[in-house]
């Protein structure tokens, strides 16, 4: 009776899974699979779940559905370091609302296509490498509220098309290679007049139609002419850096604005600019009809099987069987079955300790040195070895998913590389399944983080001649990092707080902040690596920079101004301590105020090499800010850090106190 039972059951289930479930649009589905085919790395895994075989792809990451579930409304895939094209299929996915692709790889053109998206609101492909024209189509999505296509590569001139979008309010452009004037006034209406016709009847464009603009950037790139009038009350700063007549802004040197050779070129399409492995993907859509027949196909046939093993598996409960485990997928019990490839390749040379090993080495792990919600500091000695820092990560295994071990397994390698005096060296790693550890090995650095010197230490320890030297040790380790290693390494938040010092006050580079990818991407995610207990914040928590060599130049340049005048980059009352020094750093006469009080002495000389520096590392033009060999080398040849020099100064002090 009880099987039966459970038979109508089933029954009834699948006839009300057949009436509310209505297939979702191939149209859509195919669109987002061509999406996918365009885009050859994908480091992070973020398209992992992406199967075309699956009718329903509202449940793919980055993709949202209207509440029926029966359309795409919004793709948000940013910062996940996507290689590839923008496939034009994109344009068929007609209800989507925002398209947000930013901080990614992505390079190719703009496809002229994403013109058929009536209801795109937000088109945001900032911060890729995106080159070609701005397509004048984009013109006729008059449902745009913002446009952001800054930070790529693009050229040509500026679509006055983009006038026609009435409700239009941000427009982000800066820091292409976009060319021409700023269409402002629609000059269609003079040209009919010259040929004879009406001009009133022509069809006018220009950024004066849009009216509703509150955001405007169009900074550095090459614009000439004049400012249009009705865009003359947004900031100077928003047409900084281009080649414009108007003077209440910065522009670009005479010499970069030379009239550029017009090189009339076809914009290169995915089919001819990828790589061998994508443009095999893109032969095998040219047969798209049978493609997507042999797709329809499949999916009939694997949406039949899913049925067949939906009715299974409600029988085998029905008879208290056991259920079936789906690798990735998790039980019941929430408890994660782990799949996990270990490439023997990428850690080969890597040295992997025994959590045994490195229990001994620190006491029983009770020679804790830090702390904080998500992993455990401890010191340890080797034997017959170096002491060491073991820093415990304090997840759960139920919540360290196949991916974070992949990502954990690379970093690993990464970090593994650096070999620099001025760098902190990964000794090795732990990796362990019963109990469950995972485990880094640093060298261990005994005088703790300049963070905790500058500002909670006593400040006779750090000498002007001390400082000075940190500051080039700081400088020749992030010369290493950035010109010495291909790839180049950069420090994800570079600040007092990732710089060590050994027992000689000798700095070391340690970027403890990209680990807290890994935790960010647990599921419990309850706090982050490091901390500071001080009323004044840094600014990594407040603003996020570019993981770059850009924005380590930028964050040196703070870091330097934290080191001579001992106060933090970012205090609650006082705002950014770098927005109150602009106006010492360039003036010899107020230049000292920005020293730190706590120094008996400093000298002058190097005063004025080090606000140099700094002036030149947050120069707004990327393009003159100096690398970090011009840097190292500007230091070395303008700053004294010997013995004499130090012995000089102090004399000179003393010898004007006794005078008094």
């Amino acid at each position: 009776m009880g099987s039966y039972t459970c038979f109508l059951l089933v029954l009834l289930a699948s006839g009300v899974f057949c009436v509310i479930c209505t297939p979702f649009p191939t149209n859509e589905v195919g669109a987002l699979t061509s999406f996918k085919e365009a885009i050859y790395e994908d480091p992070n895994l973020v398209l992992s779940n992406w199967n075309a075989l699956d009718a329903d792809p509202c449940r793919w990451t980055g993709i949202t559905c209207n509440m029926e579930r029966q359309h795409v409304i919004k793709i948000n895939i940013s910062d996940s370091s996507l290689k590839g094209f923008l496939a034009p299929e994109m344009g068929r996915i007609p209800y989507l609302q925002e398209l947000t692709l930013r901080k990614n790889n992505l390079i190719g053109t703009i496809p002229k296509e994403l013109s058929m998206l009536k209801f795109l609101q937000v088109l945001d492909l900032g911060v890729n490498q995106l080159t070609g024209i701005i397509p004048p189509e984009l013109g006729n999505l008059t449902s745009l509220v913002k446009i952001n296509l800054q930070s790529n590569g693009l050229t040509g001139s500026l679509p006055g098309e983009l006038g026609n979008l009435k409700d239009l309010r941000e427009l982000i452009l800066d820091r292409n290679k976009l060319q021409g004037t700023v269409p402002g006034e629609s000059n269609l209406s003079s040209v009919a007049k010259i040929h004879g016709m009406n001009g009133s009847g022509s069809k006018l464009s220009g950024l004066c139609r849009a009216s509703e603009l509150k955001v405007v950037d169009l900074s550095f790139n090459f614009f000439v002419g004049n400012i249009p009038k009705c865009l003359e009350n947004f900031p100077s700063s928003c047409f900084q850096g281009n080649c414009l007549q108007g003077k209440n802004a910065k522009q670009r040197p005479p010499t970069q604005c030379r009239p550029r050779p017009s090189t009339s070129h076809k914009s290169l399409s995915p089919k001819h600019s990828l790589p061998k492995a994508a443009a095999e993907h893109q032969k095998q859509k040219a047969a798209k009809p049978a493609w997507l027949l042999a797709l329809e196909i499949a999916t009939g046939i694997m949406a039949g099987s899913l049925f067949l093993v939906a009715i299974l598996t409600a029988f085998q409960r029905c008879n208290s069987k056991p259920a079936i485990i789906i690798p990735w997928k998790k039980s019941g019990s929430e408890k994660e079955h782990l799949m996990v490839f270990v490439d023997s390749e990428l850690l080969k040379d890597v040295t992997k300790f025994g959590r045994q090993e490195l229990e001994v080495a620190c006491e029983d792990f009770s020679n804790i040195i830090g702390s904080s919600p998500d992993s455990i500091v401890y010191k340890g000695t080797m034997k017959g070895g170096p002491e060491i820092a073991v820093i415990s990560f304090c997840i759960k295994e139920q919540h360290w998913t196949g991916y974070i071990e992949l990502y954990f397994q690379r970093e690993v390698a990464d970090f593994a590389r650096l070999n620099h005096v001025n760098v902190g060296k990964l000794l090795g790693y732990c990796r362990e399944s019963t109990p469950f550890t995972r485990m880094l090995v640093f060298e261990y650095a005994s005088n703790g983080t300049l963070y905790e010197h500058l500002h909670f230490g006593e400040g006779s320890q750090l000498s002007w001649t001390r400082r000075m030297r940190i500051i080039l040790g700081i400088a020749q380790g992030l010369k290493y990092l950035h010109t010495e290693l291909d790839p180049p390494f950069t420090i994800s938040e570079l600040n007092s707080s990732a710089v060590y010092l050994t027992e000689d006050f000798s700095p070391k580079l340690v970027d403890f902040e990209s680990w807290k990818t890994i935790l960010a991407r647990s599921e419990k995610n309850s706090g982050s690596i490091g901390s500071n207990g001080s009323i004044c914040l840094l600014p990594s928590s407040l603003e996020k920079r570019h993981l770059d060599i850009q924005g380590n130049i930028h964050a040196f340049a703070i870091l330097v101004l934290e080191i001579i005048s001992g106060k933090p980059p970012f205090c609650k009352d006082k705002g950014f301590f770098i927005d109150w020094a602009r106006d010492y750093l360039e003036l010899p006469e107020v230049m000292s105020y920005i020293v730190d009080p706590e120094l008996q002495n400093f000298s002058f000389d190097d005063l004025k090499v080090i606000c140099e520096v700094i002036c030149l590392c947050i120069h707004p033009d990327f393009s003159k800010r100096p690398s970090m060999k011009d840097i190292s080398l500007m230091l070395e040849s303008g700053i004294d850090t010997s013995l004499s020099i130090e012995l000089k100064t102090s004399l000179a002090w003393a010898e004007l106190a006794l005078s008094s």
